[in-house]
């Protein structure tokens, strides 16, 4: 059975998402489910990061949404139309957003009125994106260019384990 164990070094962040990625590695290995994937994930980043209010998964169901998934937190809105909102956007370019100051994020949908900040990282698979890593956090400029490389790691870890094709 998987064990946990406490990262206790947050201000070395590079050391911390090392850590982090090594436990998500072992969490997944061996387990193709994307579902149980995506509970393990996101309830090993509320876990194990500081300053979140809500942690989890959206997934594209066609072209034009995106479905909630697993998640840590608030209850959250369900359907989210690509190009709208942090994540929305972040599908529609295919990039990673960090966002100091959601209020100031033009379109946000405000699922948690307690969330400050997010980071948003596109799942890529195949050269496509399936849907996106969402942290949110209740304090403004939570997130900053180490947490979006670390959680990007994650993502690839996560989409690794997740979507194998019979070839692999």
């Amino acid at each position: 059975m998987f064990q946990t164990t406490a990262i206790d070094d947050h201000n070395n962040k590079p050391a911390f998402y090392d850590a982090l990625c090594g436990q998500l590695k072992g969490l997944l290995e061996g387990e193709t489910d994307l579902i149980a994937n995506a509970a393990n994930t996101s309830a090993l980043l509320f876990d194990q990061m500081p300053d979140l209010n809500w942690a989890g998964f959206y997934f594209l169901k066609s072209d034009d949404e995106l479905v909630l998934g697993p998640f840590q937190g608030k209850p959250a809105c369900v359907r989210i139309a690509v190009g709208r909102g942090v994540c929305g956007t972040a599908v529609a370019e295919a990039r990673s957003i960090t966002v100091e100051d959601v209020h100031a994020f033009p379109g946000h949908i405000a699922c948690d009125a307690a969330s400050r900040s997010e980071l948003v990282v596109p799942l890529k698979h195949d050269g496509r994106v399936l849907g996106v890593i969402d942290l949110d956090s209740p304090i403004p400029a939570r997130f900053d260019a180490h947490d979006q490389a670390g959680i990007e790691s994650v993502a690839a870890i996560f989409a690794a384990a997740s979507y194998r094709t019979e070839a692999q």
